[in-house]
């Protein structure tokens, strides 16, 4: 059989690691073709040598039965292979139109004709159904349409295979949905997609075949239509995969935060956080539900210290911490899990051991008198390394060298390690793998029963009904209900999520 795509045994290695050991990838015509693993397990590594980005040890290529050496991304382009980056490769200044063009400008008497290119971005996005303004400026659009405009990057230069590396990650489940129609126009127009993910979900929703790697090695390619996901997680993993959270009831205690009237606004000075109210106890997870940009951010950061409240209370164990400095707030109890973690969780060029110790290197035993002890935090590193599975060369590689998903357990690892009277969780799990979320969420009701407070925030519904004891939606900057999980479900949270009113029966 003649494949579209064909890569055959290769082997991609860097120091001290293997990323792709022998493995092989055949893509059908006409096909969405998963690449499942878990954090670290070689996706990304693969699919940025098929797309040029490295170039293998060993292995072979075939585009269409042809074999190739593809050496940059421009071969790439050229063989009718595009990729659609996790983080977005798009400049923040320029339009729509500009970003789509780069380096494949229309020219006009040697000058760039602009009214031409966004003419042709609007046929494509047509075609495709990927709407967008081809004169919005990157800076003002949602994700999702950056998104659209990656892929339309793609199509833009011809492409007929396109590589969307975790298209998910950090779309609200609305892009998501829309993301899935767009993928099946896609393959409807004659193109081809690989697919890298760990969500189950999509790939039953949306996949036909699926390959798995593990720690670089293949496992084997499926037919979708004869899997279910407990088997995709226990090839993905090596082992059984508990979906559902082990957690007894929850014994509250003592109050430990408690937020009065808040009220946060935007570098416009529009309230983003409006007379909010809430209370977390020690010994619980509080679960915040709302669909992104209801004001989420804004709290998070009004709590950390991050941004300044206009007015309203924080009371962090009794202590009013509005509008403290981050360090004082951090050591009055606060962990903090970011929701993104490039810009708020690690400083990237600096070593995983090195972030491990980010909120405590002025302390005893990492600094002695202003001088850091490295041997000591090296020691702290290895351990917390261990624990929590970060899968990494050592403790001196640079964080930025670690896959999405071993960035995040690093993350986790620093700041659950702390015990902080309240852990702040914003996507813990976001870009994790289900046998690295299944861990997580372990810790979190492991923090729980230790008589800690969790304010955990979280865009996957399963996610705040599976670990929540109370859930808190937030709309337009205010919680609107709390409710049980236990006495309420997806239809009802995504009402009340979008600021209708549930039904009540009797008294709650």
């Amino acid at each position: 059989m003649e494949y579209v795509i064909e890569m055959r045994n290769i082997r991609k290695e860097f120091p001290g690691i293997v990323a792709n050991d022998n493995v092989t990838l055949q893509v059908q015509q006409g096909e969405i073709h998963a690449l499942l693993g878990e954090n670290g397990a070689g996706k990304s590594t693969l699919m940025n040598v098929l797309f040029g980005l490295y170039q293998p040890e060993q292995g072979e290529i075939y585009v269409k039965g042809k074999k190739v050496n593809i050496t940059d991304p421009n071969v790439a382009n050229d063989l009718g292979i595009g990729m659609v980056h996790q983080h977005f490769m798009l400049v923040e200044k320029f339009t729509v139109t500009e970003n789509i063009i780069l380096g494949n400008e229309p020219r006009d008497k040697g000058r760039v004709n602009l009214k031409k290119a966004a003419k042709e971005v609007e046929a494509i996005s047509k075609q495709y159904g990927l709407k967008v303004d081809p004169y919005a400026k990157i800076e003002d659009i949602s994700v999702g349409m950056q998104q659209r405009v990656e892929i339309l990057k793609t199509l833009y230069r011809g492409a007929e295979i396109l590589i969307f590396d975790e298209p998910t990650a950090v779309l609200t489940p609305q892009e998501i949905h829309e993301l899935i129609q767009i993928m099946k126009r896609l393959i409807e127009e004659g193109k081809s997609i690989i697919l890298i993910t760990h969500k189950l979900k999509e790939i039953m929703e949306v996949c036909d075949r699926c390959t798995v790697i593990r720690r670089g090695k293949g496992i084997g390619t499926v037919d979708i239509s004869e899997t279910n996901p407990d088997e995709l997680a226990s090839m993905m993993v090596g082992r059984e995969v508990n979906f559902s959270v082990e957690k007894g009831p929850a014994h509250p205690k003592e109050e430990v935060l408690q937020i009065e009237n808040l009220v946060v606004e935007d570098a416009r000075g529009v309230p983003q956080v409006n007379d909010l109210s809430l209370s977390l106890k020690g010994g619980e997870i509080v679960g915040i539900a709302g669909v992104d940009g209801n004001g989420q951010t804004e709290l998070i950061e009004a709590i950390t210290g991050l941004r300044k409240a206009k007015s309203g209370m924080i009371k962090l164990s009794g202590k009013d911490i509005t509008n403290h400095k981050p360090r004082k707030i951090t050591e009055s109890g606060l962990g903090h899990i970011p929701q993104d973690r490039h810009k708020h969780g690690l400083v990237l060029d600096f070593s995983v051991g090195e972030n491990m110790v980010l909120q405590t290197y002025y302390q005893k035993p990492y600094s002695n008198k202003g001088v850091l002890k490295l041997p000591k935090i090296m020691e702290k590193a290895k351990s917390l390394i261990k624990e929590y599975d970060v899968r990494t060369p050592s403790e001196m590689t640079p964080a930025r060298a670690l896959s999405g998903g071993n960035q995040q357990k690093a993350i986790i690892a620093r700041e659950v390690d702390r015990s902080p009277n309240l852990l702040i969780a914003a996507q813990p799990t976001r870009g994790l793998d289900v046998g690295a979320i299944e861990f997580i969420h372990s810790k979190l009701v492991e923090e729980r029963d230790k008589g800690k407070a969790v304010l955990m925030i979280s865009f996957e519904l399963d996610e705040i009904l599976n670990v929540s004891d109370r859930i808190a939606v937030i709309y337009e900057g205010k919680i609107v209900d709390i409710v049980k999980p236990e006495e309420t479900n997806e239809q009802e949270l995504g009402l009340l999520m979008a600021g209708g009113k549930r039904e009540k029966v009797g008294d709650q």
